[in-house]
């Protein structure tokens, strides 16, 4: 931009602060409406982001290509008539699936352990005691702080190994080193061989599972649990199957697939369910574009009030100014010139409503995620498209302000009382 270009957009920048500090409450409840309507979006955007990168991210631990088995529960009454036609859940299961569906490449299954003593020589926990096969942590995308995963032979020969969380960590060994440290686990010892690493802290849960839940969890090999550790009678032996699939294999089909089968070898009963992460992922993200479709609309009507403010306190402006109008063009300013000053006096009104407005959203983001524990995720795109459709709702609601002003005639401008 040259030189004179800059003067004259830094004057009329100026001035149209100036005029917004002369009528100081006509100027303020202009703002409201852009400041409230950009505000209330900025916000939504926020916690609505955060709570969608939340959900990503446990669908990304239950695996987009894997498929998910879970017990139902059931008990009384309930649970003897199912085990009449079926024994639940069991590793039986998970060979006829490996020898009858070729698609399924890699499992891991799942058994909590019901746990009334978890500590340490130097302290306690109230961790969550799992038992898992071996393959868990790569199919759960773990990863670890220090140490490793128990093989499928240390599973297969009963080993009293264990995997920690870092929740779980801190509490049995506060004073650290929980690597290769001993701790009991209702009345086994156990020696820890890994410590995963820190994972996000949240009560967000999907299809039943809390995301960072591995935090406070004790991993031990699902062998070893299921030959030493207690449970109930009638109770399914696994909690959970996870399956990988095989590239190029559609999930749907193969869980249509994998739902016949589990239903001939459960005799009809629907003691199980199949979750399928990649259509879980499918209908959040429609849910989630509704939400921005929903949200638009919301954003669209706050600022097309706020527009009509901005067109309203801008023809107000030239009626005060008429005489001022007049004597500009009488000295030499062109219609351009008036135009262009209107104009940018509309712009900046709208800009400054946008730049409040998204400080007004920040804060209220937060406020709603303190109060509510929801997660907030920030979007710069969502911050600059809001901030330019604000100058974008200046520019076209200020162009008919500014056109009018600039088709007065000056004698008759002048002559106006």
């Amino acid at each position: 931009m040259r030189p004179d270009g800059y003067k004259v957009l830094r004057d009329g920048v100026s001035q149209a602060f100036t005029e917004m500090l002369h009528h100081k409450l006509r100027t303020a409840l202009t703002l409201l409406g852009m400041i409230f309507g950009v505000g209330a979006v900025i916000a939504m955007l926020s916690v609505g982001e955060g709570a969608e990168r939340e959900a990503l991210k446990m669908i990304e631990s239950m695996g987009v290509r894997n498929l998910v088995v879970e017990a139902r529960p059931a008990s009384g009454e309930a649970l003897k008539a199912v085990r009449e036609h079926s024994v639940g859940l069991d590793l039986r299961d998970v060979n006829s699936i490996m020898a009858t569906l070729p698609f399924i490449e890699r499992w891991s299954a799942q058994k909590r352990v019901r746990e009334y003593s978890l500590f340490s020589a130097q302290g306690r926990s109230d961790a969550q005691i799992l038992a898992v096969s071996a393959e868990h942590f790569a199919l759960s995308s773990m990863a670890f702080q220090s140490g490793r995963g128990f093989s499928e032979e240390e599973d297969r020969h009963y080993r009293q190994v264990a995997v920690l969380g870092p929740e779980a960590a801190r509490s049995l060994f506060p004073q650290g080193g929980a690597l290769e440290g001993l701790f009991k686990a209702n009345h086994q010892w156990f020696r820890v061989i890994g410590v995963l690493s820190e994972g996000p802290q949240s009560d967000a849960k999907i299809q039943g599972v809390k995301l960072g839940g591995e935090r406070n969890q004790v991993f031990i090999p699902l062998g070893t649990a299921l030959k030493k550790m207690d449970f109930k009678p009638l109770e399914d032996q696994l909690d959970t199957l996870k399956l990988a699939l095989a590239d190029g294999v559609s999930p749907s089909l193969a869980a249509a697939s994998l739902d016949h089968l589990l239903a001939r070898r459960h005799g009809g009963e629907k003691d199980y369910e199949v979750v399928v992460p990649a259509l879980l992922l499918a209908q959040h993200q429609q849910t989630q574009n509704i939400f921005n479709i929903v949200m638009a609309c919301v954003a669209g009507i706050s600022l097309l009030v706020g527009g009509i403010g901005i067109m309203n306190i801008m023809l107000a402006t030239i009626l005060e100014r008429t005489q001022e109008i007049g004597l500009l063009r009488a000295i030499g300013a062109r219609k351009q010139d008036i135009e262009r000053q209107f104009l940018i006096e509309s712009i900046v009104i709208s800009g400054t409503g946008g730049v409040i407005g998204i400080g007004f959203g920040l804060l209220l983001a937060v406020i709603i995620a303190t109060a509510a524990g929801w997660p907030v995720g920030w979007s710069p795109f969502a911050i600059l498209l809001s901030l330019g459709v604000c100058m974008a709702v200046g520019v076209g609601f200020g162009l008919y302000p500014a056109k009018k002003a600039a088709q007065l005639d000056p004698i008759v401008a002048l002559q106006r009382e």
